[in-house]
């Protein structure tokens, strides 16, 4: 895979600036199977506490150095993970599935809510209220491809959310895609590209076909590779 040349830089705007706020229509399922009553129990009265405010920026807790954020989690199989093997890293966990909110609560032990922050509606209502360069890491992990070409508009990689992402992270910052679907993956470097606030570093097949080494595999991973789907994990840097 290579970076396409010569595609016009959209990243030269002064990135510390808050873009816009914009409430973004959500697609897809709120709820598949009901809850079982230790799940909506879950929901009912853990969600809550560690829900991020409808309104003004987000607060994070002073006790870790360092906060990640993942937008769409699924059942939470990575986002736990991250947080089991990161204790000094605090979390953002976004995802409107609120099926994926219960089974990621049932994963997570109720010691490390002071550094989980969680938002069960769409990511790019919560993006701008984040703070500058507040993030050191940004996980998008097998997002909803929206195949077909007049869906493509709704693929959350898109300049608007770039530029959101480019904002919230770090100098350096990291901003990790993974996906199963080649065009999705084209798409998100054309994108990238397009941005110019990014680099990619990577010096052979070896650093996107393989799996980074923290990488927590989830059961969507886990299927799409058995069906004979080979994911792609994209590495990406703020400049």
């Amino acid at each position: 895979m290579h970076l396409p040349k010569n595609l016009p830089n959209s990243s030269d705007s002064d990135s510390s600036t808050p873009p816009q706020r914009t409430r973004h229509r959500l697609y897809g399922r709120r709820l598949g199977h009901a809850l079982r009553a230790g799940q909506q129990e879950l929901v009912d009265i853990r969600l809550p506490r560690l829900m991020a405010s409808d309104n003004g920026p987000v607060t994070f807790s002073s006790t870790v150095d360092q906060w990640w954020m993942e937008i769409g989690f699924g059942g939470g199989e990575h986002l736990a993970g991250q947080i089991h093997n990161n204790p000094d890293v605090g979390f953002i966990g976004a995802e409107p599935f609120l099926n994926g909110m219960a089974s990621l609560l049932a994963k997570v032990p109720d010691q490390d809510d002071q550094r989980l922050i969680l938002w069960d509606r769409d990511a790019r209502n919560l993006l701008p209220r984040i703070e500058a360069g507040a993030l050191s890491r940004l996980f998008l992990l097998f997002p909803d491809p929206w195949p077909k070409k007049r869906h493509h508009k709704r693929r959350f990689v898109s300049p608007e959310t770039l530029d959101a992402i480019h904002r919230v992270l770090k100098p350096n910052g990291e901003f990790r895609v993974a996906t199963d679907i080649a065009d999705y993956a084209d798409w998100t470097m054309i994108e990238i590209a397009r941005h110019g606030g990014f680099t990619w570093p990577v010096e052979s097949a070896d650093d996107w076909r393989v799996q980074p080494a923290d990488h927590v595999q989830t059961r969507y991973e886990t299927k799409a590779m058995n069906a004979g789907r080979k994911p792609v994990y994209l590495r990406f840097f703020r400049k």
